[in-house]
């Protein structure tokens, strides 16, 4: 591997000899980034109820979530908004509806009948329009026959990924109002992975559209592009992606997937994407130049107890955070984590914080981005 681990304003190189190699794993173990968590609450007290959460996203004066397939019911295909400053889902509440120009789509069963959806957007230049992309169809109710034919060549899935628009009604609703299926070419080699697809939404500048993939046939993350220029959905045909070079890490063995994650401008005008690979609980530093090596920040997750006794401090480190929600504020950092059942529940330590745990309730985290990320 040839990538750099940046921990803090320290940058470690790896690819060395094993007896460095174990020098460095200490190191960073020594110098992870410390991110404290707060419980995303709802309106009664209570914590959010298992929503699977896939997406964050700057929204107005606060955050935006949305949920996957997995979600419960109560969570699934709708927007929710959280205030920064308590955590608290403040609302607007933002349900999704079909269209009727999209009733009669290829897609129309599958997009208004709980799609897996994955990562969020905001449009740039109006911001009562989102953007959410589907990842795992391989459940879904099979298209026309007319419309597999037409949709077959996907380069990646049998059951394509899905590009949807929305838009915020006066009722508060999410107007589902267009969609469009992503191609990826035969070069760009990715894969057959139903539920390893796009998981990261960002927009650069001049409305570009940053996709971030979990992995492709060589199990390595990658990172493609969109132009949503002014005519982008008066087509319903196949948008096709751009690749571009960047130095993004290469992995011999293992998942190290591409979770979330937001556009970031360095001051003097440098382009970065900041990612979270939730298997590694790293963030990683994505140079959009494709000039630097892309910097890994190890990164270690607290969440409150809220015990008020003596029997636990006020934060207790996780196990296990599996972060898959990437916003940047101004110069904070946010991260939203997606709630992985099947080791949730490794977080117990303070009894005080168990049924979170159980319905595995989100937590929002925060942290300064720091300059030396960016070196």
């Amino acid at each position: 591997m040839g990538f750099i681990i940046g921990i803090g304003s320290l940058l470690v190189s790896c690819g060395k000899n094993p007896e460095s190699a174990q020098v460095d794993q200490k190191m960073q173990a020594d110098q992870k980034i410390q991110v404290n968590g707060h419980w995303i609450m709802e309106q009664d007290g209570q914590v959010m109820l298992n929503p699977q959460t896939s997406g964050l996203v700057k929204w107005r004066d606060g955050l935006l979530t949305v949920s996957d397939r997995s979600a419960h019911s109560s969570q699934r295909l709708r927007l929710r908004a959280i205030s920064k400053e308590n955590t608290l889902l403040s609302g607007p509440d933002l349900p999704m509806i079909l269209s009727e120009q999209l009733q009669s789509s290829c897609f129309a069963a599958y997009i208004s009948d709980n799609p897996d959806l994955e990562a969020l957007a905001v449009d740039p230049d109006d911001d009562r329009v989102f953007y959410v992309v589907t990842e795992d169809g391989s459940y879904a109710e099979p298209m026309p026959e007319v419309c597999q034919q037409k949709l077959h060549n996907s380069g990646s899935t049998n059951y394509p990924t899905l590009l949807i628009r929305l838009e915020m009604q006066a009722n508060n609703t999410a107007l589902m109002t267009h969609v469009r299926p992503i191609q990826f070419t035969a070069e760009m080699q990715i894969g057959d992975f139903p539920n390893d697809g796009v998981e990261g939404l960002a927009f650069g500048q001049a409305r570009t559209l940053y996709l971030g993939i979990e992995k492709d046939s060589t199990k390595q993350a990658r990172v493609f592009s969109l132009q949503m220029h002014s005519e982008f959905w008066q087509s319903d045909e196949f948008a096709v992606v751009t690749a571009f070079d960047l130095k993004l890490p290469i992995f011999d063995s293992g998942n190290h997937p591409i979770n979330g994650m937001d556009y970031y401008q360095t001051p003097d005008g440098r382009e970065f994407l900041l990612a979270a690979a939730r298997n590694d609980e790293t963030l990683w530093v994505v140079d959009l130049s494709g000039k630097k090596e892309t910097v890994i920040l190890p990164m270690k997750f607290f969440a409150e107890t809220k015990a008020g006794s003596e029997e636990c401090e006020d934060y207790e480190a996780m196990n296990n955070a599996s972060i898959e929600g990437v916003a940047v504020v101004d110069n904070t950092l946010w991260l939203i984590n997606d709630p992985w059942k099947a080791v949730y529940l490794n977080n117990v330590k303070c009894e005080k914080n168990r049924q979170h745990y159980e319905i595995f309730a989100p937590l929002l985290f925060s942290v300064p981005i720091q300059a030396s990320w960016f070196d």
